[in-house]
């Protein structure tokens, strides 16, 4: 082993392969294209060099080089237009400080998001990551490679962004009981997703201290036909109002109650959440818990800049931003029972 300055040997490739059990090349990559090994290795890697104190030249100079002044934005699916005005919030303080920023969809699927961030890691110097369908271990090791602000959801030890689902939940749930509803739906979304059980945690939590009973349906797809699906058990519930896992959901409820007959907002209310573009373009207008998308946007990536720049994060919670009820046509007072012949 060749001798470093002051004749402490230094440490090579090598000796960090043998340690980690793997290739040499196997660490070159983990090091120059971390896209092209696992995770898990990457991170073994990376331990026995810090162990090691391993800094080779190569390593020292593929750092400087990789500063790239690209950040990406990983969605989970791009149809979904509540990710519109996060898109657009995200580009416009991307281009404000310098950056150029990558758009990354992983369409609804753990797998294609895994791979889809591990090709994206070695093209950019931070990552924006919404929505995430993968575990808070595998968040929290790709947060060692890089910078990673996560959007619409809480993990531990990362910096996250996320609007205020208990506060704008209860201000539904009031709504709804102010108009005299006692019985409420929550229709829920993917089960994978962290927004739906803060939500339906919300739910339940509104409603216990309201004294309202809440019903748990689904799980159904984030979609309009999730939606349309939803409608069904709605009305074999017998339930009176609703509240969907996103506006989505809610715009396919409407339109499968009205193919089986029920009028909203006079035999069901539906609340739906986000305030998409679409909520106030049907018939009847969406009531809709809204959040500020443009600012999670904005806010989450000027955090992973400047956390790129060499900010450090030091608050356990997330930056939380405030929600709001939008109320329209689709909520009413609950119509007194058809007289039935």
């Amino acid at each position: 082993m060749p001798a470093a300055p002051g004749g402490t040997a230094r440490v090579t490739i090598y000796d960090v392969a043998r340690e980690a059990g793997v290739s040499a090349s196997t660490v070159s990559r983990a090091f120059s294209r971390p896209g092209r090994v696992s995770s898990r290795t990457a991170r073994s890697i990376r331990e026995v060099a810090d162990r090691l104190g391993y800094r080779s030249e190569t390593v020292e100079r593929f750092e400087r080089a990789r500063r790239t002044d690209t950040i990406a934005l990983a969605i989970s699916d791009v149809a979904n237009p509540v990710y519109f005005p996060i898109i657009r919030g995200a580009e416009h303080a991307a281009a404000a400080a310098g950056f150029t920023m990558l758009l990354a969809d992983a369409q609804e699927s753990d797998e294609i998001e895994r791979q889809m961030l591990e090709r994206t890691l070695p093209l950019v110097d931070g990552l924006v990551i919404t929505s995430s369908r993968l575990s808070d271990t595998d968040l929290r090791t790709i947060g060692k490679t890089l910078p990673v602000v996560v959007l619409n959801r809480h993990v531990s030890g990362l910096p996250s962004v996320v609007p205020d689902t208990a506060r704008g939940v209860r201000r539904a749930v009031e709504h709804l009981a102010t108009l005299g509803h006692t019985r409420i739906g929550y229709a829920a979304g993917p089960e994978a997703s962290w927004a739906d059980g803060t939500r339906w945690r919300a739910v339940r939590e509104a409603c216990h201290e309201l004294e309202i009973a809440d019903v748990r349906l689904g799980p159904f797809r984030p979609f309009v036909e999730g939606g349309e699906a939803a409608a069904q058990a709605v009305v074999e519930r017998g339930l009176g109002a609703v509240l969907a896992y996103n506006d989505l959901v809610a715009i396919g409820i409407i339109r499968g109650l009205a193919r089986l007959g029920v009028e909203v907002p006079r035999d069901v209310s539906v609340v739906g959440f986000d305030d998409i573009f679409a909520a106030d373009l049907i018939t009847p207008g969406l009531t809709t818990v809204g959040a500020p998308l443009e600012s999670l946007g904005q806010a989450a990536v000027r955090n992973v800049i400047a956390l790129h720049r060499g900010a450090t994060w030091e608050r356990p919670d997330p930056v939380v931003v405030p929600t709001r009820l939008v109320v329209r046509e689709s909520t009413a007072t609950p119509a007194a029972p058809r007289a039935t012949s």
